[in-house]
C-alpha cells in the first residue's frame, strides 16, 4: 500500500513537476496584497467512505497495473498566508469525479460507470514553501456543474477550509451557479485557472497550477 500523504518518491513525480511545470511557479515576490481564496462549499460528495489509497497520486490505486481513464494533469500550487508567505505542514485534500462524470460517493450520478482504476481523492502535506502536487485527470462536468476539483485545507488549530477550482474556457463556467455565486469579479477569477499542454510531454499531459491564499480565522 502507498504511503497516504507524502509524495510517492518511487514515481519521482517531484522530477516530473520540476521538468514539466516550472514555468508555473510562483515568484515569491508580491507587489500588492493577495487576493484571499473564496470559501466554496464542500458539495454533497465528498467521499463516504475513503479509499485505502489517499496518496497524492489519483492515477493509480494502490500498485495496480491499469491507469484511470482520462487526460493526464499535473496539479500543483502554493499554500499562502495573506502576506504571501508559505503556510508548511497543512493537509491539501482534493476529490473530483472520474472520466465518467462519478464521485467517489455512493450518491454519486451513474455510481455504477464508476471507473475503478480512478481513485477519486488524494492528500498531501505541504512542504516549506507551501507546495503541494497531484497527479489526477482534467476534470469533467457532473450533471448540473461545470468542470471542477474540490479543495480542503486542513490546519492545526484553525477551521477546515474548503474551495474549488474551475477550468479557464470551460463552456459551463458562465452558468454555474456555484462559480458565479462569488460576487467578487477578482475573487472569482483566482479560482479559474490554466490548463495548458506541457510541450515536453509526448502523451499531451497537462498542467494546472492554483495557489490558494488563506486568511487566519482560529477555530473558536
Amino acid at each position: 500500500m502507498k504511503e497516504p500523504i507524502q509524495l510517492h518518491t518511487r514515481r519521482r513525480f517531484l522530477h516530473t513537476l520540476t521538468a514539466g511545470v516550472a514555468a508555473f511557479s510562483v515568484s515569491g515576490a508580491f507587489a500588492e496584497a493577495l487576493t484571499l481564496t473564496p470559501h466554496q462549499t464542500e458539495g454533497p460528495f465528498y467521499p463516504d467512505h475513503l479509499p485505502l489509497d489517499t496518496d497524492n497520486d489519483l492515477l493509480i490505486v494502490n500498485d495496480a497495473m491499469t491507469p484511470a481513464v482520462g487526460e493526464i494533469t499535473h496539479l500543483s500550487g502554493r499554500l499562502l498566508d495573506a502576506r504571501g508567505e508559505p503556510i508548511r505542514d497543512a493537509l491539501v485534500e482534493i476529490w473530483q469525479v472520474d472520466h465518467n462524470g462519478v464521485y467517489l460517493h455512493s450518491g454519486s450520478n451513474n455510481a455504477g460507470s464508476r471507473d475503478g482504476n480512478f481513485q477519486g481523492f488524494g492528500r498531501f502535506l505541504t512542504g516549506s514553501t507551501g507546495e503541494y502536487y497531484f497527479r489526477t485527470i482534467k476534470p469533467v462536468p457532473y450533471p448540473g456543474r461545470t468542470p471542477h476539483i474540490h479543495f480542503a485545507v486542513k490546519r492545526k488549530g484553525m477551521d477546515k477550509f474548503t474551495t474549488q477550482c474551475y477550468i479557464k474556457g470551460a463552456a459551463g463556467n458562465q452558468r454555474d451557479g456555484v462559480l458565479n455565486g462569488i460576487t467578487d469579479p477578482t475573487a472569482r477569477a483566482s479560482v479559474i485557472v490554466d490548463f495548458v499542454r506541457i510541450k515536453q510531454s509526448r502523451i499531451g499531459e497537462l498542467a494546472a497550477q492554483f495557489d490558494i491564499v488563506l486568511g487566519s480565522t482560529p477555530r473558536v
